[in-house]
């Protein structure tokens, strides 16, 4: 399995969302290829249809999609059981992770 983790530098909760992805990863026994991707410009951006700082992809598909008319460089939030945060649990990483491999 490949997972893109899209983020920009000036975007701080990128971090954790590695973090929770690596964690995620372990708890449910996997091993994936992730592959950082830094989205640096606005034209980069709108190509890659980035969502925000840190997105979650595999196979060009992002795991919490959403319509946009624009795409920039921004930093992202998460409806999370504890509230809105810069980056997804775990336990919703886990989740995705189930879902691609049940498929």
């Amino acid at each position: 399995m490949k997972i893109d983790l899209l983020y920009f530098d000036g975007c701080p909760s990128w971090e954790g969302g590695m973090q929770n992805l690596m964690a995620a990863l372990e708890a449910e026994g996997l091993e994936a290829e992730i592959d950082l991707v830094n989205v640096r410009e606005e034209a980069q951006a709108a190509r890659l249809k980035f969502l925000g700082s840190p997105s979650f992809q595999v196979d060009g598909v992002d795991w919490w999609p959403e319509e946009r008319a624009d795409y920039q460089l921004s930093c992202r939030v998460y409806s999370t059981p504890q509230g809105m945060k810069g980056a997804p649990t775990v336990e919703m990483l886990r989740e995705k992770l189930r879902a691609v491999v049940a498929k």
